[in-house]
C-alpha cells in the first residue's frame, strides 16, 4: 500500500486538470467559508481523484503512457487497498467537514469511477455510453457537488438555473477534450477489447470532433456570460482560451501530416495549457464576480 508504485498511480497532479470546475463552482458560490473551501478541495483533488485514478489503473494494468504517467510501473494489490482507503477518508471527511449531502455525492462519484474499469461494468469500453457518463459525472455532477460542499447546501438548493447551465458548460468541455485524451492509446485499447470513444473516431475524426464540440462549448459560454454576468466576460474568456487554440491548430496540423503525432507528449500539453488557462480565467471570474477585485481597488 505504501510502495512508491502504488502512489505514483495515483497520479495526484492530474487533480490539477479538474481543478477549473471547482473554481468556476466557487465563482457562483454566494456562502464563501475559508475552511469549508478548504476542506472541499482538499478532499476531491487529494483525497476523491487520486482515489478514482488509483482504483482504475489497477483494473486497467496499463503498460505504456496513461494521463499523468508516461511510465506507469507495474500494479500491485497494495494500490487496490489504497484507494479504498482514500475514497474511505474522502466520505468521512465530507460528513464530519461538510454534511450528509456531500458525502452521498461523493459515494455516487466514486461508484461512477469505478465503473468505467472495474471488468463487471467496465464502461470504457463502450465508445458512446462511456464519454457520455465521463461528461457528465466529471462535468455537471461535479459541479454541482462543488457548490453543494462549498455552500453548504442541500441538493434542491443548488437546482438552480445558472447552476445547472453552469454545470452543463463544463460537461460540454470534457465532452470536446475527453476524446484527445484517449487519442494516444488506441493500440493499448485495442488489445483489450475497449472500444473508446476515440478509437470510433479514429485519430483524424478524434481531432474534428473536438473542434466541433469546442466551438458549440465556446458559443454557449458566450451565452451563458451574456445571460448571467456583464458581457465583457466573453471577450476576457475567449482571450484566456486563446493559447489553446492555437496548440491545438499547430497539434491537429502535425497529425494531418503523420498520425503519429497523435502522441501522449502532446495531448499532456495539450492538457497543461487548457487547464492553466481555465484556471487562471475562473480565478479572475471568482475574484471579480466575488468584488473582490474592486474591494482592493477600493483600499480595503
Amino acid at each position: 500500500m505504501l510502495s512508491r508504485s502504488s502512489w505514483l498511480h495515483l497520479r495526484i497532479p492530474f487533480s490539477f486538470f479538474l481543478l477549473p470546475i471547482f473554481l468556476f463552482s466557487l465563482s457562483l458560490s454566494p456562502n464563501l467559508n475559508g475552511p469549508r473551501i478548504g476542506w472541499v478541495f482538499f478532499i476531491l483533488h487529494f483525497l476523491l481523484y487520486p482515489a478514482s485514478n488509483g482504483y482504475n489503473s489497477y483494473f486497467d494494468k496499463d503498460e505504456k503512457s496513461i494521463g499523468g504517467l508516461k511510465n506507469p510501473p507495474p500494479v500491485n494489490t497494495g494500490l487496490y487497498y489504497l484507494a479504498l482507503l482514500l475514497d474511505l477518508l474522502a466520505l468521512i471527511l465530507g460528513y464530519l467537514k461538510i454534511n450528509l449531502t456531500f458525502a452521498i455525492m461523493l459515494l455516487v462519484y466514486g461508484l461512477v469511477s469505478k465503473a468505467y474499469s472495474h471488468p463487471a461494468v467496465r464502461l470504457k469500453k463502450y465508445a458512446i455510453t462511456g464519454w457520455v457518463i465521463t461528461g457528465i459525472f466529471q462535468g455537471l455532477f461535479t459541479f454541482v457537488m462543488c457548490y453543494v460542499g462549498v455552500n453548504d447546501l442541500s441538493i434542491e438548493s443548488a437546482m438552480r438555473p445558472q447552476v445547472l447551465f453552469a454545470g452543463c458548460l463544463t460537461s460540454l468541455m470534457l465532452w470536446a477534450n475527453y476524446p484527445l485524451t484517449q487519442v494516444y492509446q488506441h493500440e493499448e485499447d485495442a488489445k483489450r477489447g475497449d472500444n473508446t470513444f476515440s478509437r470510433m473516431l479514429g485519430i483524424r475524426g478524434t481531432f474534428y470532433f473536438a473542434a466541433a464540440f469546442f466551438a458549440i462549448a465556446m458559443v454557449a459560454f458566450a451565452i451563458y456570460f451574456q445571460q448571467y454576468y456583464d458581457g465583457r466576460y466573453i471577450g476576457t474568456f475567449f482571450l484566456a482560451l486563446t493559447p489553446v487554440l492555437l496548440f491545438f491548430l499547430y497539434w491537429f496540423s502535425k497529425v494531418q501530416g503523420d498520425a503519429q503525432h497523435a502522441d501522449y507528449s502532446k495531448t499532456m500539453w495539450l492538457n497543461i495549457i487548457s487547464a492553466t488557462c481555465l484556471n487562471i480565467f475562473f480565478i479572475y471570474h471568482f475574484l471579480d464576480a466575488s468584488q473582490v477585485i474592486q474591494a482592493i481597488q477600493g483600499g480595503f
